[in-house]
């Protein structure tokens, strides 16, 4: 049986920062919203959120699609021909947690690579691109997830991402949590995004939107984007009324995204005491995930659910908590006192 919701029982969820209600002032621009079929392209909220995500990663359109799941598998659709590689890190996103689209969907090959610290080195990258010229598939493109979620919700350095464009093979950029990124790092999303062929971010996670993630990069391959969003099942008809949930989300919700950073590392701080062989370091928290080891993850999530708080696995032995706009401080200090008292 499903849980309750968490408001009914007054629980503090931290399973993941997609369980974020929509603000009040969302509930009535969603309301109020003006609409039509965005199937023909004449919904102009859907187009006014578009634009303005468009212009807030520095690329010339966008696209509103249901998920960031089909945001990533869209963007490889486009990227990536039979017969070329796919390179990610081993625990990104698009490699652990979509359900293995990739294997459904593409018809690419997919190559994973190292990235035990969040990022790609880009060595190994140029390295596949000269296998080229040894009869290698050729890689067609390198998929860049920031923040990186496996790594602790870790951003990436901008040098890096600099570092992986730079050897030649168009990035897609898998943000997820851009602006958690933006934030904490000080750089603007465009910037970050600057180096990516194809970005998306999420409006549903950290900026507390009900629905919907955005696809941005260049007319013809978003063009092309609309016509696999169609495909994939993702069109949608008077969608105005969650873009404009959106709209008021990107506008609103940013800057306090360093409110949930500062109360993740409060949490990580609490697990470091409680299990200091967690591999929880506080100081390397930066944004809104914490990751810890813990030798009975089921049990764990037992106690603590017990105790009015909800947590997930992230994967073996990984238990994850996520902060989120609807955990204030008085719900971080009912969960570190649920930390402190659990096995």
């Amino acid at each position: 049986m499903a849980p309750d919701p968490p408001d009914a029982r007054g629980v503090v969820d931290l399973r993941s920062d997609t369980v974020t209600r929509p603000t009040a002032a969302m509930r009535r621009a969603m309301a109020e919203a003006e609409v039509g079929d965005d199937g023909f392209g004449d919904d102009p909220t859907v187009n006014r959120l578009q634009e303005v995500f468009a212009e807030r990663v520095g690329k010339p359109q966008a696209l509103f699609v249901p998920s960031g799941t089909m945001a990533n598998q869209i963007a490889l659709r486009v990227l990536a021909a039979p017969g070329t590689l796919v390179v990610a890190g081993r625990r990104q996103h698009v490699v652990t947690h979509e359900g293995g689209a990739f294997g459904a969907n593409q018809s690419a090959q997919l190559h994973v690579v190292d990235d035990a610290d969040g990022t790609l080195d880009p060595g190994e990258i140029a390295h596949l691109v000269a296998g080229a010229e040894h009869r290698w598939p050729p890689p067609a493109a390198v998929v860049v997830e920031n923040t990186h979620l496996a790594a602790g919700g870790r951003p990436w350095p901008l040098e890096r991402l600099e570092a992986v464009a730079a050897v030649g093979v168009p990035v897609h950029l898998d943000g997820a949590r851009l602006f958690n990124a933006a934030v904490a790092t000080g750089a603007p999303a465009a910037v970050l995004a600057a180096r990516a062929t194809l970005v998306t971010a999420c409006l549903s996670k950290g900026l507390g939107a009900p629905i919907g993630s955005l696809l941005a990069g260049p007319a013809d391959l978003i063009g092309r984007a609309r016509i696999e969003r169609k495909r994939l099942g993702g069109g949608m008809r008077q969608v105005g009324i969650v873009a404009a949930g959106g709209l008021v989300a990107l506008d609103t919700m940013v800057e306090r995204l360093a409110d949930d950073h500062a109360r993740a590392r409060t949490l990580a701080e609490a697990v470091a005491e409680r299990w200091p062989d967690s591999g929880c370091d506080p100081k390397e928290v930066e944004t809104n995930v914490v990751l810890f080891r813990h030798p009975d993850p089921a049990g764990l999530l037992d106690a603590l659910a017990a105790d009015g708080v909800w947590a997930v696995t992230l994967g073996p032995r990984t238990v994850r908590l996520v902060t989120h706009c609807d955990v204030d401080d008085a719900a971080i200090a009912r969960a570190v006192a649920a930390i402190r008292r659990a096995p």
